[in-house]
Formats: C-alpha cells, structure tokens, sequence
C-alpha cells in the first residue's frame, strides 16, 4: 500500500516536471520535439518523455489563411444540387430515435406535424421554391440516366446561374433544368444524346434545344462539337459485338471525321452506322434494327450514314 502511493507521487511529480519542461531523469531543460519520429526526447540524457502521439488536427495543410477557411469544415460538404446546399437538417420518415429503436404512436403524429413544418420553412421564397423543385429535376432525370454525380453538380450550377440572370423568365423550369443537364453532360463529355435526355423529361425535344441554346448563349458557355466516337463504346456493349468490331468504328470514324464527313450530322446516328459498317468489315452480323434502335435513330440513317463511311475510307465488305 505504501510502495503504491510513493509510484503515484513519483509519477505525478515526473509529469509535473515535464509540464515545466524539465527531464525527470537529469532535471535539465533540453527537452525537445523530434517531428519525423513524432517522440519528445531529452537532448541531454536520450530519454523519450511521449511517443506516437494522437494528432487532433485536420487531415489537411493549408499553407495560408484563405486556403485554411477554404478547407475547414464540419459536418458533410456543401453541394450545389440541393436548394439550401444542404446546410439544412432532415427529420427522418422512420420514426425511430438516435438509437434505432421505435418512437411510441403519440410521438409518430408529433413528428408527422414537425416533419411537415420543417419542410414548409426550408425555402423562404418563390425563387427558392423554384429552385428545389427544378433541383429534384434534374436529380430524377440524373437517377434516370444514370450519369455520374460530377454531372448532377455541373447542371445545378448552370441553373442556379441562369436562375441569377433571370433567364428562367417565360420559360418551363423542367425545359430550363432538362437543357442544364444537357449542357452539363456535354460539358463533362458524357455521351449522352438529345434524344436520350429528352426520354427522361417532361417537354418535347424542340423546346430542350431552343432553351439549351439560349442558355448556352447567354451564359457564355462554349462547347465542343459531340464527337461521335464516345458513343461507340456503349453501344458497341449495348449490342453485345466484338471488341474488334469496337476497335473498327472507332477507326472508321477517325478516319471520316478527319475528312469532315461528320459535319452537320447526328453524332449518335453516325456512331451507329460506323458500328454496323465495322460490322460487315468484321465479318459479324449486326441488324440494322438493333443499331438504330440502340442508337435511338432510324434504319434510313443508318443505311445512308453507312455507306458514306464506306466510300469515303474506299473499303466494301467482302460479301
């Protein structure tokens, strides 16, 4: 018992000591902190006061003080595809408290009624309204595609931004959110169509490309020509061929490109009828039905497109 309470003075008198600064072996001052071993070591006697120490810092560096307000953060990061960017706090529908149990039935109403006011206060505004709604939009049709979430935060950037010039102005907010998401899609270059946009939206093609001009316009955002060969990949997986009938369009289409042949032409149109020339170049059979249908264009392109192709690489299938 007695043995015990001295190791507990000695101890404390030790830490007291290194608090101080002071080695509780030699009692100097030559204390110091060794950074590649994270160990504080005395200089003068070798002994090591602390090793592997728990770093409560962030897992970032910041080199001054505006990256250091960049970086920090609490709580999940903000994202443009929510209205509030997510700041906002969500009452969950289970109904079951932070430890997974359930809430009794007189606390199912209490929640109900808070679930419903928190939901009313969240936007403060017509502008804010307007913009969750064409928020949960754009993340349907993004769910719909099945395009990556880089694309989702690109097309609630452009309409947050077209909702500040007031561009929104006489126009439907799913034609401005569908033309968003096209225009994010090929900012991002995901080969996604016209037409495949316009089969997961709630207005008609023409009004899609009217308003994606306009936006594109006015918000300045230049944009390369879709080139065709992106979506001979998916096709050609859709279509189940041959890697060497994929390896051949792709090559068809360089070729015909490069002599401008593409010009004012379908890019998914002529990426199908590069696949069913590479097709019959490969010995393998693909219906001209399945490529278009695949491609979400006509027999009548394909036909036409195909045989452009073909004349301009000066190549014809052996049978």
């Amino acid at each position: 018992m007695t043995r015990s309470i001295i190791d507990h003075a000695s101890t404390e008198s030790q830490s007291e000591e290194v608090e101080a600064g002071l080695c509780p072996d030699c009692e100097t001052d030559t204390i110091v902190h060794d950074p590649d071993r994270g160990e504080r070591v005395c200089e003068e006697c070798g002994l090591v006061l602390t090793e592997d120490p728990i770093d409560y810092g962030p897992e970032w560096r910041a080199f001054n003080a505006q990256e250091h307000d960049e970086l920090s953060r609490v709580g999940a990061p903000l994202t443009q595809s929510m209205h509030d960017r997510g700041l906002t706090t969500t009452i969950d529908w289970r109904n079951k408290d932070a430890n997974g149990h359930s809430m009794s039935a007189d606390k199912h109403g209490q929640l109900h009624r808070l679930r419903v006011w928190q939901e009313r206060i969240r936007t403060k505004n017509a502008g804010e309204r307007n913009l969750k709604y064409a928020l949960s939009e754009i993340d349907r049709m993004v769910s719909a595609l099945g395009v990556p979430k880089p694309v989702k935060e690109t097309a609630s950037v452009i309409y947050r931004r077209a909702l500040e010039q007031d561009l929104i102005r006489g126009r439907s907010i799913e034609g401005v959110a569908t033309s968003a998401l096209y225009t994010a899609c090929r900012k991002e270059d995901i080969p996604r169509s016209l037409e495949e946009v316009t089969s997961v939206s709630r207005v008609d093609q023409r009004e899609i490309g009217r308003t994606y001009r306009y936006i594109a316009d006015e918000l300045d955002i230049n944009l390369e020509p879709t080139n065709p060969r992106q979506f001979v990949p998916r096709f050609c997986s859709e279509l189940d061929v041959g890697k060497d009938v994929e390896t051949k369009a792709i090559e068809i289409i360089d070729r015909t490109t490069k002599q401008g042949l593409h010009s004012g032409k379908s890019p998914t149109g002529f990426a199908a009828a590069a696949i069913y020339a590479a097709g019959l170049l490969c010995d393998e059979t693909i219906p001209q039905r399945a490529v278009a249908d695949t491609a979400q264009t006509t027999v009548v392109t394909v036909r036409n497109r195909y045989r452009e192709q073909l004349d301009a690489i000066d190549q014809q299938p052996t049978a």
